[in-house]
Order: structure tokens, then sequence, then C-alpha cells
């Protein structure tokens, strides 16, 4: 019984988690919510079936690699280089530390223009092209990130309710 009860609320903190880290790159939000159906897969009367596990760990994996290789892709569509999407992430950090208005959408794209300037200190409209690819590539990521948490997130509440109840 304890030990169920550790498992619940390690479960409800890794989905709480799969939610912070589906906006934060630096905390990959589908792992975490992963491990909520893992830890609930183990509590007594759980009947979360093993495919399940399976197919979203899985899915896990890809939303991991899409988080990762679509900003890439979007500063390459956009005629970018690693340094915009370097520069959007640290613009995303900043945001969320410093008080600034909408930070969180801001400073990404802020980032990734001074990236690119950093680049080449001349070229003002590519380095704000590159930087617009960079974002709407970041924001795919984050809306990918989201999307799986977020059905994990049903997935876990369908099989703890009917434990539940």
């Amino acid at each position: 019984m304890m030990m169920d009860i550790l498992l619940v609320i390690l479960s409800i903190s890794a989905i709480i988690l799969g939610f912070v880290g589906s906006f934060l790159p630096a905390l990959s939000g589908p792992p975490f919510s992963w491990l909520a159906l893992l830890f609930f897969f183990f509590v007594s009367g759980a009947e979360i079936p093993v495919w399940i596990l399976i197919v979203t760990a899985i899915l896990a994996i890809i939303s991991m690699v899409l988080e990762w290789t679509i900003p890439a892709y979007g500063t390459k569509v956009f005629k970018g280089s690693k340094y915009g999407v370097r520069g959007s992430y640290a613009g995303l950090i900043a945001g969320l530390i410093f008080p600034i208005p909408m930070g969180y959408i801001v400073g990404p794209l802020v980032g990734a223009f001074v990236g690119e300037l950093i680049l080449d200190r001349t070229d003002y409209k590519r380095a704000f092209k590159a930087a617009l690819g960079t974002f709407l590539g970041f924001l795919v990521g984050i809306i990918i990130n989201f999307t799986f948490v977020l059905i994990l997130s049903v997935v876990w509440g369908f099989y703890f309710f009917k434990w539940l109840f």
C-alpha cells in the first residue's frame, strides 16, 4: 500500500514535469510523461497493457528526436546557422528568467536573431529570416511535445480513474 502511494505520487509528479518539460528544451517533456505511465504500471491493481507502454515509449522517443531536429530544419529551410538555433535556446532561457512581457515567445526570436548577427553582423535581412525559421521550428517542436504530453496525460488519466474507481 505504501509503495502504491509512492508510485502514484511519482506518477503525478512525472506528469507535471512532462507538461513543464514540453515548453523547456532542457527538460524534455515526453519522457517524463512516459515515466508517469511506467510508474503507474507498477501500482497494484493498475491495468495498463504492456503494448500501451511499448507504443508510447516509441512515440516518446520520436517526439524527443523531433524536438531537437525541427528547429534545425526550420533554420536550414530559412538559410540560417547553428548560431540561430543556439541563440533561440539562449533567448528562451532569458525570456523565462527575466520579467519580459511575452518573454517565452519573444526570447527565442530575439535570441535567434542575435545569434545570426554574431555570425554575420552586416546582413540583417538574412539574420531575421533565419531567426524566423529557427523560431517557427522551435514553436512546432513545442506544439508536438505539448500535444504528445497531453495525449499521454489523457491515457494516464484514463487508467488512473479506472484504478481509482
